[in-house]
């Protein structure tokens, strides 16, 4: 008899061949939403790409097909098609249907990959309703087929070909998805990328249902990108530093160049792999930067003898930089590839920057005079921070007393069940404070428009009343000082007017987050509040009904018209819409300030009814990029982008 609790084989799942994979698909594409989904995406696409890193292909083709399938063409040299030795199965078989099988484990198919261990093709062959395989090679094509990892029919030859390289037709299975939809400019971002990386590759994309089709190929590589990511900012000067340079059996490439903007932009990879936490190249390359810069300076008199080094981040400021290295044997820390380990990496990036670097501030003395003179204002600008931040911030943030006066806290302690209103203008704070729920609600209200960090340090960003307030109340510091972990709400919800004026100081306020707290917004923590802008008035005025956009007015007034028609109520069919559902007036709300503190709660501020939307940064680029345009000192930028979406807007309040 076996106890309840008795751990023995026969409760131990054996899957075999793709079961786990169907099974927890989580495991291995990290979800089953839209993430994991084009996570099936790249794995083929980095398959193409890997072929182009060993010198293989020149060309990596996506078409999203008018079915719902995806066609992913490379002209690498196509997997091999004899039995494979040890499976007794063709290669290709092999490679679709077993996990850890392919060329990226050390039997010499690649020096250099980016590939997740080698089992790309067989998650992406798992979790598909149906793939299509066809090898190009030898004058032939082999093609085979597969039903949810399993193989259809064996590897056949079809037809002739002078075509070589390998294509995978797939259709993500529905049942393992929470959708199949594949998005172009999704897809469009990671193939430009892609075509960054690897110098001298096509990358192309086809939509057949829109008949939308781009191309990419960059001859600069990672030269070309430190370029598309400076687009449209003042730089320091046109000329991009770029170097390429093999150590041993790794290549270290580099370009970096500085723009009259205050946050820096460094991105680094490993095997085209983007890093987001960094790792040992970006290790090197910090330290080789900070020292090549402060050698210079000294060296050229630039920096006195009595002056003391520039710091690291004096040196980033205004930097745009793209590291890429590529390695025989990548070590991450994590299945994500967040961070490279590899600890002589260090020494090698240090190594080519340090070098190369300090040629090229020799042979270019303006650019070398720009560079420095930046820094050296980074410097007194930090100081003059630290002077600031360290008299108005220490006793308010750091130890945690002295909480802004305007500042309506709530009760409640506890972070989770605490969230801060932030209000446009006093009138709107007066009601917010009046309506609110004083256990779990705080409110701090904002006068005028904050500072426009965007185009400020932050010497500038703390004389700034509101900013300083902000930054007290939310309890996390700033800067060096920043710990997310200090952070007084779960939840900070930007509460403006529906109105121009509204939505300028909501752009400011997420500027100000997007560029110095950005961890509160990763975090989930940052809501946009929306207020009614409309409110459907009954006689009785017991059943109005608060309207947040557009679309929903017309919605609750059919719903309506129809439900009393379906009650039996007399209608006039010369009445109006408004009539016709039995409203006597319809208010068009363009401020905070028109509505009493009981209608402020009840429609914008009340857990049970209210609508929020909540900030969330799918791309950070992208929304570098937005910000740049909206905010920074580019009038001509701020005006094509208003150009280019003004046909977007249906009701524009001036």
């Amino acid at each position: 008899m076996v106890k309840k609790d008795d751990y023995s084989a026969d409760q131990i799942q054996v899957l075999e061949g793709l079961e786990p994979v169907r099974k927890r698909p989580g495991m291995y594409i990290g979800g089953t939403g839209v993430e994991g989904l084009h996570h099936l995406v790249w794995e083929i696409i980095d398959n193409g790409i890997d072929e182009a890193l060993a010198g293989h292909a020149t060309q990596v083709s996506v078409v999203l097909l008018a079915d719902g399938g995806v066609r992913v063409t490379d002209d690498g040299r196509g997997i091999p098609t004899d039995i494979h030795p040890k499976t007794g199965k063709s290669t290709v078989e092999t490679v679709l249907t077993v996990l850890h099988a392919g060329g990226k484990f050390g039997g010499g198919g690649y020096k250099v990959s980016g590939g997740l261990h080698g089992v790309g093709s067989s998650v992406v062959n798992a979790l598909s309703e149906k793939l299509i395989v066809r090898i190009f090679g030898d004058g032939k094509i082999h093609e085979q087929f597969y039903s949810r990892g399993v193989p259809e029919s064996d590897l056949k030859v079809v037809g002739k070909t002078t075509k070589r390289g390998t294509e995978i037709t797939f259709y993500p299975d529905a049942t393992i998805f929470e959708t199949v939809k594949i998005n172009y400019t999704t897809v469009l971002d990671r193939l430009r990328h892609a075509a960054y990386l690897t110098k001298g590759i096509r990358t192309n994309l086809e939509d057949e249902a829109t008949g939308k089709r781009y191309g990419f190929y960059f001859e600069g590589g990672i030269q070309s990108y430190v370029k598309h990511l400076n687009h449209g900012k003042d730089v320091v000067d046109e000329d991009i530093f770029y170097v390429d340079k093999m150590v041993k059996d790794v290549q270290v490439e580099i370009s970096l160049q500085y723009t009259e903007a205050y946050n820096e932009i460094i991105k680094a990879f490993a095997n085209n792999v983007f890093n987001p936490d960094g790792g040992t190249h970006l290790t090197g390359f910090r330290a080789a930067l900070t020292r090549v810069i402060n050698d210079y300076a000294r060296k050229n008199g630039l920096l006195k003898e009595k002056e003391e080094n520039l710091s690291g981040e004096d040196t980033r400021e205004g930097l745009t930089a793209v590291i890429l290295v590529k390695l025989p044997d990548p070590q991450f820390e994590g299945q994500t590839k967040n961070k490279l380990g590899n600890p002589e990496i260090r020494g090698y990036v240090e190594q080519v920057l340090g070098e190369y670097l300090n040629y090229y501030l020799e042979e270019h003395p303006g650019v070398a005079k720009k560079i420095v003179g930046k820094a050296l204002l980074a410097a007194r600008a930090r100081k003059a921070a630290r002077a600031a931040r360290d008299n108005i911030l220490r006793k308010g943030v750091l130890e945690g007393a002295s909480m802004p006066g305007k500042l309506a806290d709530c009760s409640s302690k506890d972070p989770k069940n605490s969230e801060l209103y932030l209000v446009e203008g006093d009138s709107a704070g007066g009601s917010a404070k009046s309506g609110r729920d004083s256990k779990t609600q705080a409110i701090l209200p904002l006068r005028g428009k904050v500072l426009n960090v965007e185009r400020a340090r932050l010497d500038k960003m703390l004389a700034n009343n509101e900013l300083v307030s902000l930054i007290k109340a939310l309890g996390v510091g700033i800067e060096d000082s920043f710990d997310v972990a200090g952070l007084r709400y779960d939840r900070i919800i930007i509460m403006t007017d529906a109105d121009v004026d509204g939505s300028h100081i909501s752009t400011l306020l997420m500027t100000f987050f997007f560029r110095f707290m950005k961890p509160v917004v990763d975090g989930g923590h940052l809501y946009l509040a929306k207020p009614p802008l409309f409110e459907l008035v009954t006689s009785g005025k017991k059943d109005n009904v608060f309207i947040y956009d557009e679309a929903e007015l017309d919605v609750v007034l059919a719903d309506t018209i129809a439900a009393r028609k379906k009650a039996g109520a007399a209608i006039d069919p010369n009445d109006d819409r408004l009539k016709q559902a039995g409203f006597t007036e319809q208010k068009r709300y363009k401020g905070l300030g028109e509505m009493d503190a009981e209608q402020l709660f009840e429609t914008t501020m009340n857990p049970e009814k209210r609508v929020l939307v909540q900030v969330r940064v799918a791309d950070a680029e992208k929304a570098d990029a937005i910000f740049n345009k909206l905010m920074g000192t580019e009038v001509e930028l701020r005006k094509n982008f208003i150009q280019a979406n003004a046909k977007f807007v249906k009701d524009l309040d001036i």
